[in-house]
């Protein structure tokens, strides 16, 4: 190389990875051929270097040897880098000394041939060294922590980290869109496995939210901006307007009654009306009317002012106004929820053209007791209880054509639904067409049995490929899977089980937060595994259903797991962020502004015609560095003439 460096003690180690590497890569020939560059003067293979004998290994050759610098050839470093580092660093090398070798990933798990893949392998390693010995040890920038976190999403996800990370002792600001909290639990009528009342198990953390001493609702509400970085984020949130104060109103329901506008009910899914004024359920929290100015008769001017005569505690504040409040946190968590796939996307089921067609949440609101028929199972068409219910799985899901993915939860509440529908009709009968059952939890294959043996549903496999109507009765088409033979069943209802879907404006939240979501709108982990609940962006976790389908014991053990993590980061007097950052040279740099527009963290901002860089803000993606027309910005350990040495290394 041109560039003259500093003599260099390489100790390069190549994993096995049981199989996983050595299955594909003759590991000997690796360990032989990285022997032979200069700069190496340690080189072995091992099964599991992961292991703690792994571990013990690295420690003990960093030491007899004086390596100066480590190379582990082995898995992704997203796996295994930090654990790495951190036993280089224990036996006395700079943290950023050591560096990975993918030959897992990119190598061994891409190839089938022996030799191309070792040749392969070879050059990785051989490139990764070239880099390593180029590396300057750098030292992780410090930075203090706002110990308070804000959590985005009021429903269960977002209610159990809230109580999380304030019995813990922390701060939290919740933020909920809607004019309660509660999500869509709230609207079921029960739970599986267990039938347990949504609201019954439910509503005492609703009220543990609005009571704790260390939670600040924000209802009506939507974060609008994020800026800073981890442990100092600044957060804009904007208020709308209630237009009854919740200390005064005593839920007298006066307002209500002379209230002269009555529109569908969007917590009843359409089933029954609601007024301009309106409490969205028995057990909201806050636990107060709300305005609701898209359906009022006016505000501004005010043209009805019904409700505010009739309310004697005087309540009602027609000037009340928009708010925009500023908080400084240390930790967010997203807890958005999801939607349900729309249900005139499947237009061979009739949805919109048959009433009696409904979908699962209209179900669950049949036979709430709280619902609108009372609990009673009834009709839409003509409150008549339907003899025959047709229960039809993956609406949506596990198609081609609609949702690829598995729902995760449709098989097990369809059981729900059946079983409830026995409780309540003991005479009637339930079908459930469905593809296959999906019933991986505590207690879930046992529930489904005993909806088959004990209740006696009929369950049908195969898909239902039209619904029409004739004589009053839903005509369903289907093709049994098992027998072969072609259906034509008649029933009185019929409930869909919809597809989950991202909600609706999640796309929304991760361009303020600058997070990725998936090809579905999903918000994207870090890892799968290893790290479920953590973003790329530092310091802002997501859990439940926002981040893909699951149900409530999965959603609260991941509201958990985030604020788990939250708690670990705000506990912290002084947080260290990575320091492989981009830095400027001023000689260089002639002030374009490029670097400034490219960069999607607002890290770099020029002042007097040189480029500055917040190290803070900067993630070291690298943006600017390849815009950047002069070559006056670099990445610490990423420079141009490291990756050069590596492209020169692959290619010999």
């Amino acid at each position: 190389m041109k560039d003259k460096l500093p003599k260099e003690r390489v100790g390069v180690f190549v994993c096995h990875c049981g199989r996983n590497i050595a299955a594909t890569v003759d590991v000997k020939k690796v360990v032989e051929a990285i022997s032979k560059h200069p700069s190496v003067v340690y080189a072995t293979d091992y099964k599991y270097m992961c292991s703690e004998p792994g571990q013990a290994l690295i420690k003990k050759a960093i030491k007899e040897h004086r390596l100066t610098s480590v190379v582990i050839a082995a898995c992704t470093p997203s796996m295994h880098e930090e654990t790495f580092r951190k036993v280089s660093n224990e036996a006395g090398l700079n943290w950023y000394k050591c560096e990975i070798a993918n030959i897992r990933e990119q190598c061994s798990w891409v190839h089938s041939d022996m030799e191309k893949a070792t040749e392969k392998a070879i050059k990785i390693t051989f490139s990764t060294v070239e880099k390593v010995i180029r590396n300057a040890p750098l030292e992780p920038i410090k930075m203090s922590v706002k110990r308070k976190c804000l959590i985005i999403g009021g429903g269960i996800a977002g209610i159990q980290a809230a109580l999380d990370v304030a019995d813990a002792g922390y701060d939290v600001i919740l933020v909920e869109k809607l004019p309660t909290i509660g999500g869509r639990m709230a609207q079921l009528a029960e739970t599986f496995p267990t039938l347990d009342c949504a609201q019954c198990i439910l509503t005492p953390k609703m009220v543990a939210v609005a009571r704790h001493p260390n939670i600040r609702l924000y209802t009506l509400s939507e974060v609008v901006k994020i800026e800073g970085f981890v442990g100092n984020f600044k957060v804009t949130i904007r208020k709308k307007p209630r237009y009854v104060d919740p200390e005064k109103c005593i839920l007298c329901g006066d307002c209500e009654k002379v209230c002269p506008v009555s529109v569908p009910s969007e917590f009843d899914r359409n089933l029954k009306e609601r007024k301009a004024i309106y409490i969205p359920f028995p057990q909201a929290v806050p636990a107060s009317y709300v305005i609701d100015p898209q359906t009022c008769l006016g505000l501004n001017p005010i043209i009805c002012g019904e409700c505010a005569e009739a309310c004697e505690a005087n309540a009602i504040n027609y000037d009340d106004s928009e708010e925009i409040f500023e908080e400084e946190v240390g930790a967010i968590i997203i807890a958005t929820g999801y939607d349900i796939y729309p249900k005139e996307n499947i237009g061979e089921y009739g949805y919109g053209k048959y009433i009696d067609v409904i979908d699962s949440l209209q179900y669950e609101r049949l036979v709430s007791s709280t619902g609108p028929t009372g609990g009673e199972i009834r009709r839409p068409s003509d409150g008549k209880i339907p003899k025959s219910v047709a229960f039809i799985q993956c609406v949506g899901s596990r198609d081609v054509n609609h949702l690829e993915y598995c729902s995760k939860i449709c098989c097990m509440y369809t059981a729900k639904h059946a079983l409830m529908y026995k409780h309540l009709v003991p005479d009637g009968t339930a079908y459930v067409f469905y593809i296959d059952i999906r019933a991986a939890g505590k207690g879930y294959e046992e529930f489904i049995k005993r909806v088959q043996e004990e209740y006696g549903v009929v369950y049908i496999r195969g898909r239902v490929s039209r619904i029409y109507e004739e004589n009053g009765k839903l005509i369903l088409q289907a093709s049994d899977t098992l027998t072969g033979e072609k259906l034509n069943l008649s029933v009185d209802l019929v409930v869909l089980a919809m597809g989950m879907i991202a909600k609706k404006g999640n796309r929304d939240v991760a361009n303020i937060a600058k997070i990725p979501v998936d090809s579905w709108g999903f918000f994207k982990e870090v890892h799968p595994k290893l790290r479920p609940v953590e973003t790329s962006t530092n310091g802002i976790f997501v859990c439940g259903a926002c981040q893909g389908p699951k149900d409530i014991s999965e959603t609260v053990s991941q509201a958990s797991a985030t604020a788990a993590k939250a708690i670990e980061l705000l506990s912290k007097v002084e947080i260290y962020h990575e320091p492989i950052v981009a830095e400027v040279n001023p000689e260089l740099c002639s002030g374009c502004k490029i670097c400034e527009t490219v960069c999607p963290f607002g890290a770099i901002k020029v002042v007097d015609k040189i480029a500055q860089v917040n190290e803070i803000l900067c993630e070291g993606c690298g943006s600017c560095t390849s815009a950047c027309p002069t070559e006056a910005i670099q990445l610490r350990n990423v420079k141009d003439e490291q990756i050069y040495s590596m492209i020169e290394a692959i290619l010999r």
